[in-house]
């Protein structure tokens, strides 16, 4: 049987970085593919926006070196990624003045470079140090697999985890990760992610700071590929209902009122718009998305004069509640994209109280964060801010949440988002890989049913 024989009429809701992917390895394997997009530019919430004459993104990012999808997909579409990112290390790194921690991998083979950076590492104790070789150790011997999933704070009761490095190192890094507070977040997911970081090669645990706006890392070089492929890709074009035919094909209803019709649809939105469209197809008895938790990721930029350099092109923050200390990462965009010397872009994952505050009240706050943090008074009088915040941006990645597989429920649809099943929290390549995974099934079951 040639490709042509199982070839569909694939209709791809949704541009994010699950869309995408799931287009265009749909394209690769010989379907027709189209691409609605509701917004006007593809990337979903990781996308470039234009703001005081500089391409910014909609939320600073890490990507990991264990992101192997995400980057191998880069390559497949023509992009370098060793020119996009700049790798470094894996760090936890404190201004000297906030009592913090300097933790960096070194460059041996793994697991040297971690046991050499945790014997070098300056503000941690006897005991501090201790705790973490034990985690890393029974981690390891634990195959990083819990028998039964629960909070990352239980996980690290149950490692004796010391109170410092729980503060300085690990939910920090729950939060980053999972966008979770510990209390909340699940541990298996946790350590998925550290074993294909912490317990991988040396270089999986690099931090990979991208260099180009994020709609350049993928979305961009995706729509020009299922372009070159006759794909057609329509954006500012929200689906509003998607309709069963007699046939066994779909229509899809869109805003402007058009249909377009397809033989099979991945719905790549977020969880919420993609109940909308796939539980009333599910039945009056069945849920085939359940509901989830969301939690806001808000990103500040500072600028100043383009004098303005850090000392290292990312610091984590202390954050202080009670001293409205917010930011839990710094960033000198300077040292990643050269025209935007002075640029400062401090995170906040998980906000809870921010959202309170009005933008102006959040960016004097922050800057005297700054300021205190790293002992420059200069910090306290930024040129211009503005501040972004997803709302939206991720779910509350709890224990033992239930996550709905790509096939969906309803035969002929399938499921693409960082939402569905899999080993990974709300990432980037967690919308990667389960876009792969919707579009493999896809044309795995195109495939067999034509056998048949």
């Amino acid at each position: 049987m040639s490709v042509a024989d199982s070839a569909l009429q694939i209709a791809v809701i949704g541009a994010g970085w699950a869309g995408c992917s799931a287009a265009v390895k749909l394209a690769q394997a010989g379907h027709t593919v189209q691409l609605l997009e509701a917004s006007a530019h593809a990337g979903g919430r990781a996308r470039r926006v234009d703001l005081q004459g500089y391409a910014l993104d909609n939320g600073q990012h890490i990507l990991l070196g264990a992101y192997h999808d995400s980057v191998a997909l880069m390559r497949e579409l023509g992009l370098k990624p060793e020119q996009l990112f700049k790798r470094l290390p894996l760090q936890m790194i404190y201004p000297p003045a906030t009592d913090g921690m300097h933790f960096l991998a070194s460059g041996w083979p793994a697991p040297l470079h971690l046991l050499m950076a945790l014997w070098h590492a300056r503000g941690l104790s006897r005991d501090d140090k201790l705790a973490l070789a034990r985690f890393s150790t029974t981690a390891r011997w634990m195959g990083w697999q819990l028998h039964q999933d629960c909070s990352v704070e239980e996980l690290l009761i149950r490692f004796e985890q010391t109170p410092r490095l729980t503060e300085l190192m690990w939910n920090p890094l729950c939060v980053a990760a999972l966008n979770t507070p510990a209390p909340q977040a699940s541990a298996q997911v946790f350590l998925n992610v550290l074993r294909d970081s912490l317990g991988a090669s040396r270089s999986a645990s690099d931090m990979l700071l991208p260099v180009s706006d994020l709609s350049s890392l993928l979305p961009q070089a995706a729509m020009n590929y299922l372009k070159s492929k006759g794909a057609k890709v329509q954006l500012s074009c929200p689906v509003r209902q998607i309709q069963a035919n007699a046939d066994a094909r779909w229509s899809l209803h869109t805003s402007d009122g058009s249909t377009y019709m397809a033989d099979r649809v991945v719905i790549a939105t977020d969880s919420k718009n993609a109940a909308r469209l796939l539980n009333p197809l599910a039945g009056s008895d069945s849920k085939a998305i359940p509901d989830y938790d969301y939690a806001a990721i808000t990103t500040v930029y500072l600028q100043y004069g383009s004098e303005m350099r850090l000392a290292r092109p990312m610091f984590a923050l202390r954050e202080l509640p009670e001293r409205a200390h917010w930011g839990q990462f710094v960033f000198d965009r300077g040292q990643l994209h050269a025209e935007q010397a002075g640029l400062l872009a401090i995170v906040i994952s998980a906000p809870t109280k921010t959202l309170e505050l009005t933008h102006e009240e959040l960016a004097i706050q922050v800057a005297h964060q700054l300021a205190e943090s790293l002992q420059d008074s200069a910090l306290l009088h930024p040129v211009w801010s503005k501040i972004i915040t997803e709302k939206r941006a991720t779910y509350l990645c709890r224990p033992n949440l239930s996550r709905p597989d790509n096939r969906s429920t309803v035969p002929g649809i399938y499921l693409a988002g960082d939402y569905t099943a899999g080993d990974y929290p709300a990432t980037l390549e967690g919308a990667v890989r389960s876009g792969i995974a919707a579009a493999r099934m896809l044309s795995a079951d195109a495939k067999t049913r034509n056998a048949n």
